[in-house]
């Protein structure tokens, strides 16, 4: 008999197995979007409301002493005996920043949290090649940061999907110190997800703190799986011996309908809290459970929120 939470079906050793090309060609409409307005260095697909120099014209304004001269319209000069500059629109140049929670908790349930936020990470980072954003991720778990340096355009696609194949979850998540990490080597800016279950014993605060600010939106995408979010529907019952993936730490308990009630309301007072801790610093939070179908994760839930378009 399988462990209770213990993944059954086989991790995804192909990136097809990933995600398919049916989810793919829906990608291809989609893009990732931030409720900033950014700009970037490179000429992108993205306008920004910035008025810098670039391609498109935008407008005329006065000229001022110490103004370029270059930018100065000598025919409306000559029509009008007063000098103006022209002003172009500054495209923008979006960074995708992927965290996955690479930890050992997160290899449990059916399906996999850490198959699952390997999907999602996946399907992101595609919709971000596709779109001509840079691209970068970084897994954390086992003591280290393991970092994916900045991709850009389609044909990278293979490098995101082989980097998140050979990932391996072990060993506990230090989130603070992880997030900090992160938070110093991130470049650009643009928009930050994080896929993790966020049920770290150290708790989520201060790695999040780190995260505020500093030109990112951030989205913190929670996965968990349908034992964490019913447990006695899934099968717990009697006594048993409880053990902590990370840490090896060993709990005896004995299943009743009562300790499943107090577990569940200590269960939605922690997402609880963590949704109320992001929405006070700017922080978008989606919790997702392991059985929600991509297409529908995607094309409707992270569109609504205001990650894709």
């Amino acid at each position: 008999m399988a462990e209770f939470g213990v993944p059954t079906a086989p991790a995804p050793r192909r990136i097809d197995e990933l995600i398919g090309g049916d989810l793919l060609a829906k990608l291809d409409q989609l893009d990732v979007t931030s409720r900033k307005i950014f700009a970037g260095k490179l000429q992108g697909e993205r306008r920004s409301r910035r008025r810098g120099i670039s391609v498109e014209f935008a407008d005329y304004r006065h000229y001022t002493h110490g103004d370029d001269l270059r930018f100065i319209d000598w025919n409306v000069y000559a029509r009008l005996d007063r000098l103006f500059l022209k002003m172009f629109q500054e495209e923008e140049d979006l960074s995708l920043v992927l965290a996955v929670d690479a930890s050992a908790s997160m290899h449990w349930g059916n399906p996999s949290k850490f198959d699952f936020a390997r999907r999602l990470a996946m399907a992101l980072g595609y919709i971000g090649l596709v779109n001509l954003n840079r691209v970068s991720a970084w897994a954390f778990g086992g003591g280290q940061v393991r970092p994916l340096p900045a991709l850009r355009g389609r044909r990278r696609t293979r490098e995101l999907g082989a980097w998140l194949l050979g990932l391996e979850p072990s060993g506990p998540a230090d989130f603070t110190e992880a997030m900090r990490s992160i938070a110093l080597k991130r470049q650009g800016r643009g928009v930050m997800v994080i896929l993790s279950d966020f049920l770290f014993k150290e708790g989520y605060e201060k790695g999040l703190r780190y995260l505020a600010g500093g030109g990112f939106d951030t989205f913190c995408i929670q996965v968990l799986s349908p034992e964490e979010l019913d447990p006695g529907r899934h099968g717990l019952t009697g006594d048993l011996r409880l053990t902590d993936l990370e840490d090896g730490s060993v709990t005896e308990v004995t299943v009743t309908a009562a300790l499943l009630r107090r577990y569940r309301e200590n269960l939605d007072a922690w997402c609880a809290r963590l949704r109320e801790y992001c929405v006070r610093r700017g922080m978008m939070l989606v919790t997702a459970d392991t059985r929600t179908n991509l297409d529908t994760l995607l094309m409707e839930h992270l569109r609504r929120r205001g990650l894709l378009k």
